[in-house]
């Protein structure tokens, strides 16, 4: 293993997204990650598809898109938790693990004898998270969530969307589960921060990470925007509610995107479009007059834009150093020359149809480099390797 993390070990309970993706989060920097998963049935995403990766034949697998997405750099053991064989072995690998990631419904693995005092007990400086829907205490703690419902409930699909009046208005989700991916990030970041008190004070630690504070915590500006004015925040498509011109115009072949961030910037904007006086007028001179008469001044800018096609625009604005960009569908993405040069996508080897692309982690290190050779794990397929390393055969963990 290489990466700055390759001193460690985690063993991973959890499945679905959150906690998953916390898991290849430190998988990609070079942890030992062990992925417990049901006997002969794994992780709940194996089976969300289509798609499936495609095996030598050009044949389905049970290997689904969803689950190939968040596992990569694991090792994959199939363990029947509610055996006694099988929390002798959780205990076990937890007694040579750094951290637990687990996301069971609030009070789950207590009931098996597996809960954060039963595994510290054999670990006293182990790093326990969990991940729950609203967290291991109040009224809904016990409850079931997923994504989609705590997009709603956090409140961020009341300010995703269109307004109702126009065309298409109406509360929308993001296109990827959000709130798991970031209740993941905040889940790494939390185990990492309790790793660096471990290294002073000497103790474990018990973190509880809700997908609903997730939700609460990352609505950031919008959030304060409502907590100093007291106004509710509304659907405003793709209009920025703080800094403007931010919004997707069209232009004569298509659309671009606009993210002007500041009253230099949008001087140099309103040159680029023929409009120099606009960054002279009293209306739309600063950024708080820009907002303020938004209603007049965005049929200005889409009455300019008309005229001319999208690589034109990308071109005079790039000239000018003013924010821009297409609306890129994922090939395009794929295709970016920035994307390609920073290696994103990569193929990793993978027993069973050669080669898997995966869109690797963002992070890159001077001195400990990562590493993506190892794909996602087919289920099972490291039972026999890690019991032999607790001395016992492989089937004792089915």
């Amino acid at each position: 293993m290489t990466g700055p993390l390759k001193h460690l070990r985690v063993l991973d309970l959890s499945r679905i997204m959150a906690g998953p993706w916390a898991g290849q989060i430190l998988a990609d920097l070079g942890a030992e990650v062990i992925k417990v998963e049901r006997a002969g049935v794994g992780d709940d995403t194996r089976k969300w598809g289509p798609p499936y990766l495609k095996d030598k034949d050009g044949k389905d697998t049970a290997e689904s898109g969803y689950y190939l997405s968040v596992n990569r750099g694991k090792k994959s053991v199939e363990i029947d938790i509610a055996s006694a064989e099988g929390q002798s072995i959780v205990k076990a690998l937890a007694a040579q693990s750094d951290i637990v990631l687990e996301n069971f419904k609030v009070g789950t693995l207590e009931r098996y004898g597996l809960g954060p005092e039963d595994l510290r007990s054999v670990k006293p400086d182990l790093i326990f998270c969990s991940i729950t829907g609203f967290g291991k205490t109040g009224p809904r703690a016990k409850d079931v969530a997923y994504d989609f419902m705590i997009q709603a409930m956090g409140g961020l699909m009341s300010v995703t969307g269109a307004p109702d009046d126009e065309a298409g208005g109406g509360p929308q989700k993001v296109g990827v589960p959000i709130i798991d991916i970031m209740t993941g990030m905040y889940a790494a970041i939390a185990v990492l921060a309790a790793l660096a008190e471990r290294g002073q004070s000497g103790k474990g630690e018990v973190i509880d990470i809700a997908m609903l504070d997730v939700a609460t915590a990352m609505l950031a500006n919008q959030a304060m925007n409502h907590l100093v004015s007291g106004a509710t925040p509304v659907r405003r498509g793709n209009k920025h509610p703080n800094i403007q011109p931010q919004d997707v115009f069209p232009v004569r072949n298509g659309h671009i995107v606009l993210a002007v961030g500041n009253d230099e910037q949008f001087a140099r904007f309103a040159a680029a479009i023929g409009r120099p006086d606009l960054a002279n007028d009293e209306r739309y001179a600063t950024n708080r007059a820009r907002v303020r008469n938004l209603d007049s001044l965005h049929p200005l800018i889409q009455q300019q834009l008309a005229g001319k096609d999208l690589a034109d625009w990308i071109a005079i604005f790039g000239e000018q150093k003013v924010p821009c960009g297409p609306i890129n569908t994922l090939p395009m993405v794929f295709a970016d020359g920035q994307v390609k040069h920073r290696q994103m996508l990569r193929d990793l080897p993978h027993p069973l149809s050669g080669t898997v692309p995966s869109v690797v982690s963002p992070m890159r290190f001077e001195r400990a480099a990562l590493d993506f050779s190892s794909p996602p794990p087919l289920l099972g397929q490291h039972t026999a390797e890690v019991l032999a390393d607790l001395g016992l055969t492989a089937e004792v963990g089915e």
